[in-house]
């Protein structure tokens, strides 16, 4: 098998062939560190490589195997996981030079269950300050940068985890998505990105447990691997309430068991609070909902006049910033992000009233989309509006730009279908929905009802049967 084979093979057909003792762990390791040594140059998506860790645990992967022991669906893989989320011993700098040096006294619920599932961590990777932003770059380590282009971010704020999986370091990454944070980079970088139903999987660090709009899952290439780092990664946590319902998240719909659609209805959203949205995004968008309608699926458009919320959305997130940074203000302002400072100043404005005026406007929009699906079984849309941002892009204050024409800052002109299913706690998607004339990757969203991402998953899946897009890689690095 070729060094690119092995680099770009799904995590699910690793874990099979480390299994049957037909691929070893430490040479699948091996691979992804020499080809970590040769990308993190012009990528910079990694934060710490844990090179003698994952070297050690792929060793004990395969003593496991020869041994006869029991395994996980992730045994002798290699993942990463995202510089927000702990890995005992080893720095979580949350992207700040606030953290330089904190290391993680323990692992975090979700790496437990990534170990647990036999899967080897082979690094942290790049997120903004604290997650902030749809880019990844910061003071404090430079910028991340597109494996499609390197004039062109990875989105963020996961950007490091989707530029090294759509570079074939390491199959699976594992993200978090606070108002599109996995879905953005998956769009950017051509990859699958799962942001679950709220509670599916716990949150246990999140500072606001009941007002929690922050979620953690998977980028990948394929959609069975985002599947089952998905399973492995749900279940309820007792420091987190909203897993506490005990509902088991991933029976599949009758309706979809089958490539026949023809009980399925689409909805089919084209804008939410962005004023316009690119021809290349639009026509691409169209031929996925083309290739579900030629399996039987019914496809309308949703013509009701939804409040998206985008100012009551940008209330809740600045703010909470501008509470929570407030702290480190006397002694880190020089260095911190001057796009965190920004939003911050922004935040500090709002008041009482407008927070929990704007706290009213998210349960008013979760009403709205549930009742949406009561007629649809599947919301459909764009993941961006256009490819990714040129990396010098200024997230605080310039405006995008849509075939040419000024659309408002990030929120309102390139990621406004992503943040309101953090604030309605639905099941989204991201998917390749093809390329641009720029040659970089566009992506559809698939937004589930309540509880119901295996249904997401599967529509998914019958997507990635129809238009292929696993072979596809970035350019040589």
């Amino acid at each position: 098998m070729s060094g690119s084979d092995l680099l770009f093979m799904p995590a699910s057909q690793a874990a099979a062939l480390i299994r049957k003792r037909k691929l070893s762990s430490v040479d699948y390791v091996e691979a992804v560190l020499a080809a970590i040594d040769r990308a993190q140059p012009k990528l910079n998506c990694f934060v710490t490589v844990m090179r003698d860790e994952a070297l050690r645990d792929a060793r004990l992967a395969d003593e496991a195997v020869a041994n006869g022991e029991a395994i996980g669906p992730l045994h002798g893989v290699p993942v990463h996981i995202k510089d927000l989320i702990d890995v005992k011993g080893v720095k979580t700098t949350h992207g700040s030079a606030i953290y330089a040096d904190n290391i993680a006294s323990k692992d975090d619920i979700l790496t437990t269950r990534l170990r647990q599932a036999g899967a080897v961590i082979v690094a942290k990777t790049t997120t903004p300050e604290f997650g902030v932003k749809g880019m990844t770059d910061g003071p404090s380590f430079g910028i991340t940068r597109n494996p499609w282009n390197l004039g062109r971010t990875a989105g963020g704020s996961s950007g490091g985890a989707a530029a090294a999986v759509a570079a074939g370091l390491a199959p699976l990454g594992l993200g978090t998505d606070g108002a599109g944070s996995i879905r953005g980079p998956a769009a950017c970088c051509g990859l699958v990105g799962l942001k679950a139903t709220l509670g599916a999987v716990p949150a246990d660090t999140s500072r606001d447990a009941f007002g929690n709009n922050v979620y953690a899952g998977p980028l990948s290439r394929t959609v069975t691997d985002a599947a089952i780092m998905h399973a492995v990664l749900t279940g309820p946590s007792p420091r987190d309430p909203w897993s506490q319902t005990g509902e088991d998240r991933r029976a599949l719909s009758p309706t979809l068991v089958s490539g026949d659609l023809s009980a399925i209805r689409i909805g089919y959203v084209e804008r939410t609070a962005n004023p316009r949205v690119s021809a290349d995004v639009l026509k691409n968008t169209k031929a996925c909902l083309d290739a579900w309608d030629a399996m039987g699926a019914d496809i309308e458009e949703v013509t009701d006049a939804i409040d998206w919320i985008e100012m009551d959305g940008r209330i809740l997130y600045q703010a909470n910033f501008a509470v929570f940074c407030a702290q480190f203000l006397p002694r880190w302002q020089n260095q911190m992000d001057p796009v965190t400072l920004a939003f911050m100043e922004r935040g500090a404005k709002f008041s009482v009233a407008d927070f929990r005026n704007a706290q009213f406007a998210r349960t008013a929009l979760f009403r709205q989309i549930q009742t949406l699906f009561e007629r649809y079984d599947f919301l459909v849309m764009p993941t961006n509006t256009r490819s990714a941002l040129p990396v010098e892009f200024d997230a605080a204050n310039d405006e995008v730009e849509v075939d040419g024409v000024k659309s408002g800052i990030t929120r309102l002109g390139w990621n406004s279908y992503q943040y309101p299913f953090n604030l309605t706690g639905h099941p989204a998607l991201a998917l390749p929905s093809g390329f641009a004339s720029d040659g970089l990757p566009t992506s559809v969203q698939i937004v589930g009802k309540w509880g119901a991402e295996t249904d997401v998953l599967r529509l998914g899946g019958l997507l990635e049967q129809a238009r292929p897009w696993t072979h596809l890689k970035p350019p040589a690095l």
